[in-house]
């Protein structure tokens, strides 16, 4: 029997307990699941902090779960935590998390939106792999509605287009609109604003008017799954638009009293159950998919499927794929050289793979180094000089799906140091990182300037060669016959940084 695994997510309206276990198929085998309620996401829409009276709620729901655990034979240390948007933007969240490390033994992580984008991928993945949902060569639209915000990742031909953070979730919303008292109507059309308002730049992305499949995630589209729509399997759902279309404008008539007794949900998830499906019906409203496809999943099962995927060969090439697929949409974005950064990609993953016990890192590292390779020239947009630092500007500030915040700082670093006479060692901000990540930086760019300087031509000439490790040289022997007179002069101005990290000679041969 495998030992149960356990996280818990701070959410805006509440906080949320599971425990599972994997099978032998790599299945999740839920055991447990609980789901309490707290105001934290109104507290900091209205006054940035986390209230003293939600504090004391938090401690007290930490130290039932805590004794929830011990049934299981576990404790808060094997038990991830993490909290989302609202806690993040909490002016005190930090000695509020010590709080409740010291007060219940949980150390919370602070997750951000592209994270949760990819722990909810990884779910929907999950949950749909064995049926016959057109995931896979259809545009589709995977919406999940939030009390903080509204993650959006967009596909275009099963392949990452686009993921969004949207700052609009539904206990945004009814603070924002509740000092004007406003009414269903008003809501309505201020949610239709929002919503157009960042329609301009999901269509750079893909045509939203072209998607034909839409993937709803969360409680409240599961409510009307359940209560308008048909089962595809266990965990798998869909609802015609015109049915979900008719449960929508049917509740808006209802109280929040009302909502309650019909659906017997607790009065937190009644107050923003017509606002949160609103936001889903006018999405939907975009798009030309006649039905909606809603996994009953989240992102706690995702982060669990997270720690397995490893040995689940199907999720984790599929999250590679994805995260690939989004650098690259983002590198067509800016009008980037695909060609050379997918030379550049292959040159890089075939030396990490020879240099595999050499460079010491696991399976993340690698996918990190492809991402910067893929995004090393991007910067070229802005302006050919210094692209390497326009590259960093812009990485830094994009959204690439799979990638957390310190994922993204990594690339964008790696992509800083690609070319020139510039060392990290000599920046401040550089020296400030934590020492792992120094030397992730420092592998992964050695590795990247070697591969960027065999196609300093960008005519794609080293397409056909091979790779030695020696007890003192790393020599890539080329199989075409062509003049390296480009490629070796490269080498002489950017092999230093390998020569100093790895302790070995670059030879072209």
């Amino acid at each position: 029997m495998t030992t149960p695994e356990s996280v818990i997510e701070i959410g805006s309206t509440g906080v949320r307990l599971l425990v599972a276990e994997t099978r032998p198929d790599n299945k999740q085998n839920i055991l447990d699941r609980s789901e309490l309620p707290v105001h934290l996401g109104r507290d900091v829409f209205t006054s940035g902090i986390i209230s003293q009276d939600t504090q004391n709620q938090l401690v007290q729901i930490f130290l039932r779960y805590k004794e929830q655990l011990i049934s299981w034979g576990l404790t808060p240390e094997d038990t991830y935590c993490f909290a989302t948007t609202a806690f993040r933007d909490a002016k005190n969240c930090d000695p509020v998390m010590d709080r409740i490390l010291v007060q219940t033994g949980f150390r919370i992580h602070i997750a951000d939106g592209i994270e949760e984008n990819k722990l909810t991928y990884l779910g929907v993945s999950s949950c749909i792999q064995d049926q016959n949902v057109a995931f896979k060569n259809e545009d589709t639209v995977i919406l999940v509605v939030g009390g903080s915000t509204t993650e959006i990742m967009l596909m275009n031909d099963g392949k990452m287009a686009g993921v969004h953070s949207l700052r609009f979730g539904t206990i945004r919303i009814e603070q924002h609109m509740k000092s004007l008292a406003s009414s269903y109507d008003n809501i309505r059309r201020f949610v239709e604003e929002s919503i157009n308002s960042t329609k301009g730049s999901l269509d750079s992305e893909l045509n939203i008017s072209n998607v034909k499949q839409f993937i709803a995630v969360g409680p409240d589209v599961t409510l009307a799954a359940l209560q308008c729509g048909q089962p595809i399997s266990t965990f798998l759902w869909k609802i015609e638009k015109e049915k979900f279309q008719l449960f929508v404008q049917d509740l808006q008539h209802y109280t929040v009293n009302e909502i309650v007794a019909r659906f017997k949900i607790s009065y937190t998830e009644a107050e923003t159950l017509q606002v949160s499906l609103l936001i889903y019906n006018l999405f939907l409203q975009l798009t030309k998919a006649n039905t909606i496809i809603v996994p009953e999943t989240d992102v706690l099962q995702g982060y669990l499927l997270s720690k397995t995927s490893t040995q689940n060969e199907f999720l984790m090439s599929e999250f590679t794929d994805q995260v690939v697929a989004s650098a690259k949409n983002l590198l067509r974005k800016y009008h980037g050289d695909e060609a050379h950064a997918e030379c550049v990609r292959m040159i890089s993953c075939r030396i990490y793979d020879v240099m595999k016990s050499e460079v010491a890192l696991d399976n993340q590292a690698r996918l990190l180094l492809e991402t910067a390779a893929i995004l090393h020239d991007i910067g070229v947009f802005i302006r050919n000089d210094n692209h390497n630092l326009h590259s960093w500007y812009i990485i830094k500030n994009s959204e690439i799906f799979g990638l957390n915040r310190k994922d993204n700082t990594i690339v964008a670093e790696i992509a800083k140091y690609h070319k020139g006479a510039l060392s990290p060692q000599d920046d401040e901000n550089f020296l400030m990182m934590p020492r792992s990540d120094r030397m992730t930086i420092l592998k992964l760019t050695a590795i990247l300037r070697i591969a960027d300087a065999l196609d300093r031509g960008h005519i794609q000439q080293f397409s056909d060669f091979s790779i030695r490790l020696t007890s003192t040289s790393l020599e890539l022997h080329t199989k075409k016959s062509h003049n390296p007179v480009l490629e070796r002069l490269a080498l002489s101005e950017k092999s230093e940084m390998f020569e100093s990290v790895f302790g070995y000679k670059v030879v072209l041969i």
